[in-house]
């Protein structure tokens, strides 16, 4: 969807404020350049104090004393926090997950596919739309609040799932016991009603469909959800749900618990929350992460419905690097920026979680830069709104591959889960290397229609574990027909049921990428030096000779090219005459396939050799991170080109662009010139087209 400005805004919880200062808030809100709000998604227990007694007050007085500022407003469904009365009176609405049946405290703690929950959701859901849709400053609404399955695991859930499998089986348990290799001990199962529990199954397959099915719940409710709101809302309000990432202590990567690209199928636009490192963290790369990924679910702009202002004390800003940030947001696709919060609480779990304001409801260094963001917003935005880009460049991810990688993860033994999930670390490595060479990209889910050459002239597939035969066969297309395929360590070994493939290894791509394997490796040891404990090495040869005896860690296949040709080869007394790094010619294309876990040195030397192969290396990779450049093409075909200083240093700067004015100062014009960037900010060039 389109939208005639670009929003900026922050969540406000007049429910939570210790007094009435809603007035003084809008002032400053004003004086910030603040036009919009987000309200109301968790304040369930103060809307519905007892069953059936609405009290929507607070509500109304916000949204109506917004209108009178001009201040337009988002509003939340508050079902992702349930009410005392709800949890006490139907405790059946109560979460069971892995660890047992829950008790009332946090939040998200209750199924969401339980009958009695979604009656009583149903009706805060009329009620809060249908007082509000008609509202002139209300201009969309936010179902729910960063909705996952939250493992739920309860008898009616495992019914579901019985169901789902046998509609997936046409009722033949048969093909089921063979497709997710269940005698393996004695875990066959002979009749419906002998079905096991699934939270303790030892089997990959069927625990990984699990997953699956889950994953199918969130998007269901959220669909339901976004249902109920179409019955009342107009058409020009959007409905949508901020999606999170995997959570590290900030946004990480894919959401094992949802499947965003499903789920926003159902939304008008995309929202999301991005939370990241700062101080002398802050390198972008998170933020540009989500939002590559936002914008990729549906090809167009998406908003930013939370992130960060003063948030954590190691992630107060440095001055100048709130303005980084926002204009990080903008340079990736966001049409909004809105922070969680606009003011610090007084009380509860997230006290020291501070928003733009702190406690005492005063002016500071924050919410004063906040202000100058805002001010640059309502004078420059529509330069911005409703941009799009034309990346050449895709990575392919796969939920399903994450889900079965957390069942036989990489590090360590094949035995070894963890709490993290280890595909999101590969899918970093391959995406955190590319964005310091300032290469932008987008990232689809493996099987997208849009993956054609049409669109694109390079797929990154980092660790596709888990694929069908059609999946893998759209990408062996796409290399036919004359794109580039970069393909990580055990893609292709296991099929859409994480059965392993009894083709040799890597299976289904081996002709495209002109290379196999039989032996894999624990690479953490170099015996050539006679020293334990210390990580194998790599050398490259042809086009990557640059490459010396670079570590690599956790996992190396020991590659034997067919059709291809070595790129590097492994450094090591027995393993040494095994290639690395492959590369190979198949139909129109290439393919390279890397058998091990690439340090960054290794992923920039790979990526410089790919790119200059593919015709996709230019000036803007001479210039690498703390510099970092990223494009917009405006409505009317002109360019904007930011400039970003991730370093507390003054960074030399190359202007590619053919001319450009900049956009805070139109006396100041660049032509193919160097100019310097102060630490943490950022320039932006309009180019004529």
């Amino acid at each position: 969807m389109k939208f005639k400005k670009i929003l900026y805004g922050a969540a406000y919880y007049y429910e939570y404020l210790p007094f009435d200062r809603l007035d003084k808030d809008i002032e400053m809100m004003k004086a910030a350049n603040i036009n919009v709000v987000r309200i109301g998604e968790s304040t369930w227990g103060t809307y519905e104090p007892q069953e059936g007694v609405f009290d929507f007050s607070k509500l109304d007085k916000v949204v109506d004393a917004m209108a009178k500022a001009g201040i337009q407003v988002i509003i939340g469904t508050p079902t992702y926090a349930i009410p005392t009365w709800l949890a006490k009176k139907y405790p059946e609405v109560m979460l069971t997950n892995k660890a047992g049946k829950q008790v009332y405290g946090a939040r998200q703690i209750f199924d969401i596919t339980n009958p009695t929950f979604r009656m009583h959701a149903e009706k805060i859901i009329r009620q809060i739309i249908s007082r509000t849709a008609d509202k002139p400053n209300v201009i969309g609404f936010q179902v729910d609040n960063e909705t996952k399955h939250f493992d739920t695991s309860s008898d009616n859930v495992y019914i579901a799932f019985q169901k789902w499998l046998k509609k997936k089986f046409n009722g033949n348990l048969d093909a089921l016991n063979l497709a997710y290799g269940l005698d393996y001990w004695s875990n066959r199962i002979n009749a419906w009603e002998d079905f096991p529990p699934i939270n303790s199954t030892i089997n990959g397959s069927l625990g990984a469909a699990f997953d699956e099915f889950k994953r199918t719940l969130s998007t269901d409710y959220l669909q339901w959800q976004v249902n109920l709101v179409n019955e009342y809302k107009h058409d020009d309000q959007f409905v949508t749900n901020n999606f999170d990432l995997e959570w590290r202590g900030y946004s990480y990567g894919l959401q094992p618990d949802a499947n965003h690209f499903d789920e926003a199928k159902a939304m008008d636009v995309t929202a999301v929350d991005i939370y990241h490192p700062t101080q002398d963290n802050l390198t972008g790369i998170e933020i540009a992460f989500a939002g590559d990924f936002s914008r990729s679910t549906k090809d167009a702009n998406y908003i930013v419905m939370e992130t960060e202002a003063q948030a954590f004390k190691h992630w107060v800003p440095y001055p100048g690097q709130l303005k980084l940030q926002a204009y990080s947001h903008i340079a990736s696709g966001a049409n909004m920026i809105s922070y969680w919060h606009w003011h610090s609480t007084h009380n509860g779990y997230e006290t020291y979680w501070k928003g733009l304001l702190s406690q005492d409801f005063k002016p500071n260094p924050v919410y004063n830069e906040a202000k100058t963001i805002g001010k640059d917003l309502a004078d420059n935005g529509l330069l911005f709104v409703n941009s799009h880009k034309n990346n050449r460049v895709a990575f392919v991810v796969s939920n399903q591959a994450l889900s079965a990688v957390d069942w036989f993860p990489y590090k360590n033994t094949a035995f070894d889960r963890t709490n993290e999930h280890q595909y999101n670390d590969v899918l970093h490595s391959y995406y955190d290397a590319l964005y310091k060479m300032n290469v932008e990209a987008d990232i689809l889910e493996v099987g997208d229609a849009r993956i054609t050459n049409d669109n694109y002239d390079l797929l990154v597939v980092p660790m596709l574990y888990s694929a069908s035969d059609s999946q893998l066969e759209q990408l062996k297309h796409f290399e036919e027909q004359g794109g580039t395929v970069l393909y990580s360590f055990r893609s292709g070994f296991t099929n859409q049921d994480v059965k392993v493939r009894t083709d040799t290894q890597p299976a289904k791509i081996s002709e495209a990428v002109g290379t196999t394997y039989e032996l894999f490796v624990e690479p953490d040891q170099n015996f050539s030096t006679g020293k334990p404990e210390r990580d194998m090495t790599i050398s490259g040869v042809a086009g990557l000779s640059d490459l010396k005896e670079q570590p690599v860690k956790y996992w190396a296949e020991l590659l034997t090219p067919t059709t291809g040709k070595p790129l590097a080869m492994y450094d090591h007394p027995y393993w040494g005459k095994y290639a690395a790094i492959t590369e190979n010619a198949f139909g129109k294309g290439h393919a390279f396939y890397v058998g091990t876990y690439l340090n960054d040195e290794s992923m920039r030397v790979l990526y410089q050799y790919i790119l200059k192969q593919s015709g996709l290396w230019t000036s803007r990779q001479e210039q690498r991170f703390p510099i970092i450049n990223k494009q917009l093409i405006e409505e009317n075909g002109n360019v904007l080109d930011f400039y970003f200083n991730y370093s507390n240093d003054n960074q030399q700067v190359t202007f590619e662009s053919q001319a450009g004015t900049e956009i805070h100062d139109e006396s100041k014009q660049t032509k193919d010139g160097q100019f310097t960037l102060a630490p943490w900010t950022v320039k932006v060039f309009e180019v004529k087209r």
